[in-house]
């Protein structure tokens, strides 16, 4: 079933909801500038596990309205919880795919924790604490990285979406890579679907905002998973702060992976992912 909610400021959301209403939910959260589509290797893996399956596009990407206000992680995170509380998902698990993980560390925080729904969380190749070089964290990113980004995707988003899905973001720039076209275009298409604005307003939200606080208040177990050649948000000012900062958290570091691998490495992280559940 896919089908659409509207959030307390009117924003129409969109959502898929695959799977027996009775099983454990899990719930995914896409990166940038993608949509729910990112997930169906996990959403379709889950699923003939008997999980109840969900994920919804973001406000602004994919099918959901492209509205020009409220592209922040704080309304992220209150539409994520919209999407929960119209379907009543308790016990759930929630994973999330770098801005996605951000989403999930603001909801589990400030919604689901607080409503007593959230059983575990996934992070994978997530943004938080912060990206941004901060003096805080001082391993961050300058902020000439995302003016670029900015650049880019304002000259011609067609092509900046391309040169990221075929270089940094699955490691196809890398010598000797098993390059895939089709993966290439399928993130392309996402994106183009999604609002220029959002997009570009995403930037922000997703490299400026520290989320220190929302991970120390995590309390269920956490598991964050993390490739050592993501060239988009590199793993020692993410996965490594972020286990270091959550009460309860277990960290695998994947040898060579990219920051998009629960694509080109989904048989691998399914699995892990699957463990964690089930354990």
């Amino acid at each position: 079933m896919s089908q659409f909610i509207t959030t307390t400021d009117g924003v129409d959301i969109f959502y898929k909801d695959w799977g027996s209403k009775d099983a454990q939910p899990i719930m995914f959260h896409h990166g940038w500038p993608l949509s729910s589509d990112d997930w169906d290797a996990q959403m379709l893996f889950f699923l003939s596990k008997g999980y109840r399956v969900i994920a919804h596009d973001r406000r602004g990407h994919g099918r959901s309205a492209q509205v020009d206000f409220g592209h922040d992680m704080d309304h992220y995170a209150a539409d994520a919880a919209a999407v929960v509380e119209h379907l009543d998902l308790k016990n759930a698990i929630h994973i999330g795919h770098s801005t996605g993980g951000g989403e999930v560390a603001a909801y589990v925080a400030r919604h689901g924790l607080p409503q007593g729904r959230v059983a575990k969380a996934v992070l994978v190749s997530a943004v938080p604490p912060i990206m941004l070089k901060t003096e805080r964290y001082p391993g961050g990113l300058p902020m000439d990285v995302f003016d670029g980004l900015r650049a880019g995707l304002a000259a011609n988003r067609a092509q900046f979406f391309r040169d990221v899905a075929s270089g940094p973001f699955y490691g196809f720039n890398r010598d000797g890579a098993d390059v895939k076209p089709a993966v290439i275009d399928n993130w392309v298409r996402q994106g183009l679907n999604g609002s220029a604005l959002a997009h570009y307003e995403g930037i922000k939200a997703f490299s400026e905002t520290d989320q220190t606080d929302d991970l120390k208040a995590i309390t269920v177990p956490t598991l964050v998973l993390h490739g050592d050649d993501d060239q988009v948000v590199p793993y020692k000012n993410a996965g490594v702060l972020q286990a270091e900062l959550l009460p309860d958290a277990t960290l695998k570091i994947y040898e060579d992976y990219s920051h998009g691998m629960l694509t080109v490495n989904a048989d691998v992280l399914n699995a892990d992912i699957l463990a964690f559940i089930q354990g």
